[in-house]
């Protein structure tokens, strides 16, 4: 048995002359090697660099978006306010004439002398018409005997102003103006002291 493993262990020189590689060889084939391991490292620094420009330009564009979306969300939310804010507008505007009717069916009432069910039952209606427009953000401009302001009023005529303290303010209402909260619906129209 010891011959056969001798013989296997000696195995000719000319039967596997492939598997010898001289050291010139080695040499080479590790300079090549190496070559491509450092392109191979190069070609994946370059790879790598590309994917990280593409993943820094797509977190810029995910940021923007996420900006720009609320922006948007705060904008809409901002005009839905104003609009809820001022939906109701058309209809008070349409009111205000009726307003004014009140307005002077109670000072014709507050002439009469008497007290009646009827005077008690029209003041009680409009003081509630009154708190209905006050609950809607509608209340009056005040504009007698404040300066003329063309934001706020209207000028129909001028008059001779009846004291010197009156010169270039409202000396008397002809129609009362109303804001809407803070926007003027309506304009008071007023005589001008001069």
């Amino acid at each position: 048995m010891t011959d056969d493993t001798t013989k296997i262990n000696e195995i000719p020189e000319t039967e596997s002359p492939e598997l010898t590689i001289s050291p010139e060889e080695s040499a080479e084939s590790k300079k090549e090697s190496k070559k491509d391991r450092t392109h191979k490292k190069t070609k994946n620094e370059e790879q790598l660099e590309k994917v990280e420009i593409e993943l820094l330009e797509l977190k810029d564009k995910h940021i923007r978006l996420q900006a720009e979306f609320d922006n948007y969300r705060k904008r809409t939310l901002k005009e839905r306010m104003e609009l809820l804010k001022t939906a109701s507008e058309s209809l008070l505007v349409n009111i205000l004439p009726v307003i004014d009717d009140f307005d002077r069916a109670m000072q014709t009432l507050d002439l009469v002398e008497e007290e009646s069910h009827l005077k008690d039952g029209v003041n009680l209606i409009y003081t509630k018409f009154q708190e209905f427009l006050k609950q809607n953000g509608v209340r009056e401009i005040d504009a007698k005997q404040q300066d003329f302001n063309t934001d706020l009023h209207d000028a129909i005529t001028k008059i001779p102003a009846p004291t010197e303290e009156l010169k270039g303010k409202n000396v008397d209402v002809i129609q009362k103006g109303y804001y809407l909260h803070d926007k003027v619906i309506r304009h008071s129209k007023v005589v001008i002291g001069e």
